[in-house]
């Protein structure tokens, strides 16, 4: 699946595009409050008869991800391993699926299996303002292998990585409380 946020200066209030038709698969809302971020909610566009549009949360205040009506806390989802300076980030949904280790290179996150011999999946974030022309939207693509199993749990960890990460920077541009 290759896809595009159609907001390019905030991936937490975008809809997720199709490349190939251009039509909505998912759209990111995300609701503030007096201390800052509360949820953000990951919606189906077009859900099946019978389910909800609502298919994944990301609940900042208390730190956990919503998957399918299951939350779970980061902590448990994700692990460090490595060094101070080699340091890498594993995440996985639970001890039946597959362990993925993200990592950040190039203004892309990375998701891979088997120790970066295969790529599961990408969300690039192409943020650098150009004085004559726009940015390109950020591009979020998942193979076959994560769309079968992990398709809503990857995109929430890459959405909550390049939050974080943002959040680490002084040019985050969605940031309601601001410098």
């Amino acid at each position: 699946m290759e896809a595009t946020f159609d907001n390019k200066t905030n991936v937490l209030n975008a809809r997720i595009r199709a490349m190939h038709d251009n039509s909505v698969l998912y759209t990111l809302r995300t609701n503030h409050g007096y201390r800052g971020r509360k949820v953000t909610l990951l919606c189906d566009t077009n859900p099946a008869p019978g389910t909800a549009a609502t298919v994944g949360a990301i609940h900042w205040q208390e730190n956990t991800l919503e998957v399918m009506g299951h939350r779970k806390p980061c902590a448990e989802l994700k692990r460090h391993s490595g060094r101070f300076f080699n340091r890498t980030r594993h995440w996985r949904w639970s001890s039946e699926r597959k362990e993925y280790e993200i990592l950040y290179e190039r203004e892309e996150w990375k998701a891979t299996l088997n120790h970066n011999m295969l790529i599961a999946g990408r969300f690039s974030v192409p943020f650098r303002p150009h004085l004559f022309s726009k940015s390109p939207p950020a591009l979020l693509h998942l193979t076959k292998t994560a769309l079968a199993e992990d398709e809503v749990f990857l995109i929430l960890v890459f959405v909550y990585c390049e939050a974080r990460r943002q959040d680490r920077t002084n040019s985050y541009i969605g940031d309601v409380g601001g410098w």
